[in-house]
C-alpha cells in the first residue's frame, strides 16, 4: 500500500496545490466556523443578561460578524493553498457573469438580507402583515430568506426580497398599540343610543381593550345606510399583546357584541328587499296597498312628509375623533393596521 507523500502536489486549472496547503485550508475554514459558533453564543448570553430592550441590535451584530468571520475564513484558505490573486479576480469575475444569470436572484436576496439588517424599517421581533394577507413573527433574517411564524405556530419562509419590494405592514415597527374597527349591522328603526350602549358593554367585557375613558377610549361609529342595515364600528385601541392576535382578537369582540345585541335584544337583520306594487285587479298604487291593509307613503309637500329633527350629536363619538375633542395623542389618527 502506498501513501502520498505530505509535499505531493496536484495541478488543479494551472495551480499547484499541496496536500498540506489543502489540510491548512480544511483547518482554517473549520476553525472559522468554530469561532462563528462561539461569537454567535457569546452574543446571545451578552443579550440576554442586557435584557430584549436591544434585542434587534444584537441579532444585527451577530448576523455581520458571521459574514465577516466566513468571508475572512474563506480568504485566509484561498491565501494558503495558494491561489494568487490575479487568479482571484477571474474566478471572482466568473462568479459574477453567474450572479448575472442563474444565481441573480440569491444574489438579490442576499443583499436584500444586509438592507433590512441595516435599515431597521423590518427586525426580529416584529408583526408584520405581507402584501399576500399572511401575517407573522419575525424570527431570523438570514442570507436568502426571513422566517416568518404565525399564530397558527406554522413557519413561513419568504424571499428578503419581497420585503424590500414589497409593501409590507409592520404593526409593531413604532408603537405596539393598533386600533381595531369591529363592524356589526342592526335593523334599521333601532335606537342608535342602545346600539352605543350595547356596544361600549362588549368592549368594556373584552380584556384586550386598552382603556375605556380617555383619548383611547372605545368609540362607536355609524358608519353606512346599507340595503337592509344600519352599520356600525365599535372602534377600540388594544393592549400590546393582543395587537400580534389580529384573528383571535376579532373573534373575541364579535362575540362580545353579539352577546351584548342579544342582551338588549338588538335585531340582526337579515337581506331585506322591497315590493313595489303598482296594480292590483285593475287597482293602482295607492289603491292598491289599500286593498292589501298596507301602509301609504304620503305624497311630497304634504303634513307629515317632512323630516323629523336632528338628533343631539353630543354622543356622536365620530364627531369627537374628527374635530379633535377625543385630545387624539401623536400618532392616534393613523390606524396601525393600514399603514405600509
Amino acid at each position: 500500500m502506498h501513501r502520498l507523500p505530505i509535499c505531493a502536489a496536484v495541478q488543479v486549472a494551472g495551480i499547484e496545490i499541496t496536500l498540506a496547503a489543502a489540510v491548512t485550508a480544511v483547518v482554517e475554514l473549520v476553525v472559522a466556523l468554530m469561532l462563528i459558533v462561539a461569537l454567535r453564543r457569546a452574543i446571545t448570553r451578552y443579550s440576554e443578561r442586557e435584557g430584549s430592550a436591544h434585542r434587534a441590535t444584537w441579532y444585527t451584530v451577530s448576523r455581520l460578524g458571521t459574514y465577516l468571520v466566513l468571508a475572512a475564513g474563506v480568504l485566509l484558505a484561498i491565501g494558503t493553498l495558494g491561489v494568487p490573486l490575479s487568479r482571484f479576480a477571474i474566478i471572482a469575475g466568473g462568479l459574477g457573469v453567474g450572479l448575472g444569470f442563474g444565481l441573480q436572484t440569491i444574489f438579490s436576496n442576499f443583499v436584500s438580507g444586509l438592507i433590512l439588517l441595516f435599515d431597521k424599517s423590518l427586525k426580529v421581533g416584529d408583526f408584520v402583515e405581507l402584501e399576500s394577507g399572511i401575517t407573522g413573527e419575525v424570527r431570523d433574517i438570514k442570507i436568502r430568506a426571513t422566517r416568518l411564524v404565525t399564530n397558527d405556530n406554522i413557519d413561513i419562509l419568504v424571499p428578503n426580497s419581497e420585503f424590500v419590494a414589497g409593501r409590507v405592514v409592520n404593526w409593531t415597527h413604532r408603537d405596539v398599540s393598533r386600533r381595531l374597527r369591529v363592524p356589526f349591522g342592526v335593523a334599521y328603526g333601532t335606537d342608535k343610543e342602545r346600539v352605543r350602549q350595547a356596544a361600549l358593554e362588549a368592549a368594556a367585557e373584552v380584556p384586550f381593550t386598552q382603556a375605556l375613558d380617555g383619548p383611547r377610549r372605545p368609540q362607536v361609529w355609524l358608519q353606512q345606510f346599507g340595503d337592509s342595515s344600519l352599520n356600525f364600528e365599535l372602534v377600540v385601541w388594544l393592549t400590546a399583546e393582543a395587537t400580534v392576535k389580529p384573528m383571535a382578537v376579532l373573534a373575541a369582540y364579535n362575540w362580545a357584541v353579539h352577546s351584548a345585541l342579544q342582551r338588549h335584544e338588538i335585531e340582526i337583520p337579515f337581506p331585506q328587499r322591497d315590493l313595489n306594487l303598482r296594480t292590483l285587479f285593475g287597482l293602482e298604487e295607492s289603491a292598491a296597498r289599500r286593498a292589501l291593509g298596507l301602509a301609504v307613503e304620503p305624497e311630497p309637500n304634504q303634513p307629515g312628509a317632512a323630516s323629523r329633527a336632528a338628533a343631539d350629536p353630543g354622543s356622536n363619538d365620530a364627531i369627537d375623533d374628527v374635530s379633535g375633542e377625543a385630545a387624539t395623542m401623536p400618532g392616534d389618527e393613523e390606524d396601525l393596521g393600514a399603514q405600509s
